[in-house]
């Protein structure tokens, strides 16, 4: 998650009335319209062009950057768009997906909200940024959804306008925290900043409702080339105890392979102590990339937020990859940003399919969120319905209407179900003891 919660409203511009809102989308639509006509025309493909039935939306993510990349998202949602519209489109309309990079950085992603308002999409599309605070306002002023987003910040769980297909974070450290109950001492490796000032309570909340103490929590720089004091402290404190089996807890985003490869050095000299983490620090990839069954994460709990990747319920968006981008080695079917892509645009079709007939818009797909439309997602989630004030907004988290977590461990070298079914944390999140 990225910084503290934001304590000032974020509702006043979602929460207009759907007239007002018309009203400010209209102004804005004209106005882009009357820029564009003046340079270089009609942009070809967006829901401006007259009586061409296309539904725009769009989906960004990070590409090509020093930190945090998910190319496989913006891939997958044009795989996609090929895949649905060779079956005839959504109720016979195109579907054109644009797509932008908001290269993990503020003004860029606020360059692609922008962009999208000026194009006129309807919604925003399984994405991923960690800069909600700088895209949101944009997409808030034009009255454009924004469905399935990865969960990366806080405000995707507080703004009206957010329609998010998971938990985040949140869910992931709660549910972790509660599959860590029977550990002995656990050591949370963070990062010293506010957003790292988040996340003890999370992980403490699932810690405390199986009976365990708080976990110690340690500090760290984020942007280290190196933990090797780091590691060796974690190991003498989760090592107190001889009798349990102490557990780390790396949370330190992409350098949790940097902590790691300390992690494995240091641990030479101490009892064998069980690593555990979120699912979108580890996948399968960097299980194998780090020694697969002889590495450090085997025998690690890990959270996710959906069914392993194994799992049958997959098959439909294994089905997109094979027929519309085989050999496409950005998308990985393992991978949670290309899987919350997939579940995103599970529920947009869904919306579509509501509307009928009648006019897609950003605002029209809004209403019928609003409106209560439940819709499901083949398994892979609980059916989903978003209200204004859900279970959770008591605790800051409005928005968050899916708290189940998937419990995974690493066997062999891979990642499999350690437990059948989903856990839900909204009790544990309610009860969760959150600064403000």
């Amino acid at each position: 998650m990225t910084g503290r919660r934001r304590t000032r409203s974020t509702f006043l511009p979602g929460l207009l009335t759907r007239h007002a809102r018309k009203g400010v989308l209209s102004a804005g639509t004209a106005v882009a319209c009357a820029s564009l006509l003046a340079g270089c025309g009609v942009v070809p493909g967006t829901t401006g062009d007259v009586g061409d039935g296309t539904i725009t939306v769009m989906t960004w993510a990070p590409q090509s950057t020093k930190a945090t990349n998910k190319p496989g998202m913006p891939a997958f949602a044009h795989a996609y768009a090929r895949w649905i519209n060779a079956k005839g489109g959504i109720n016979g309309r195109k579907l054109n997906v644009l797509t932008c990079n908001d290269h993990n950085d503020s003004v860029a992603a606020a360059k692609c909200a922008r962009r999208a308002a000026k194009e006129n999409v309807v919604a925003v599309v399984g994405s991923y940024s960690q800069y909600a605070d700088s895209f949101f306002p944009s997409l808030e002023s034009a009255g454009i959804p924004y469905i399935g987003g990865y969960g990366a910040t806080n405000a995707e769980f507080t703004s009206p306008l957010s329609y998010p297909v998971n938990g985040g974070q949140p869910a992931l450290l709660a549910g972790l925290g509660s599959a860590l109950a029977e550990c002995g001492p656990v050591a949370l490796i963070r990062p010293d900043t506010i957003a790292g000032d988040q996340l003890p309570p999370l992980l403490d909340s699932g810690l405390k409702a199986g009976g365990h103490r708080a976990s110690h929590d340690q500090r760290a720089a984020e942007d280290a080339t190196e933990y090797d004091g780091q590691a060796e402290r974690a190991l003498r404190t989760t090592s107190d105890d001889r009798a349990d089996q102490g557990c780390v807890v790396p949370a330190l985003g992409d350098r949790n392979g940097t902590f790691m490869d300390s992690f494995r050095r240091a641990r030479e000299d101490y009892p064998e102590v069980r690593t555990a983490t979120v699912l979108g620090s580890v996948d399968q990839t960097v299980i194998d990339a780090t020694g697969g069954a002889s590495g450090p994460y085997e025998g690690s709990y890990i959270t996710g937020w959906y069914p392993v990747a194994s799992d049958p319920r997959w098959d439909g968006m294994k089905q997109v990859i094979r027929e519309q981008a085989f050999g496409d080695n950005r998308i990985d079917p393992a991978d949670a940003g290309v899987q919350t892509t997939w579940i995103a645009y599970t529920v947009f079709r869904q919306v579509v399919e509501s509307l009928g007939d009648g006019e897609v818009s950003a605002d029209t797909v809004a209403e019928a969120l609003d409106d209560g439309l439940k819709v499901t997602t083949g398994g892979l989630t609980p059916a989903l319905r978003w209200r204004f004030q859900d279970k959770l907004a008591a605790v800051g988290f409005p928005r968050l209407v899916n708290a189940n977590v998937t419990l995974q461990v690493v066997r062999e070298g891979r990642l499999v179900s350690a437990r059948k079914g989903f856990v839900d944390t909204t009790r544990t999140l309610e009860n969760a003891d959150v600064n403000y």
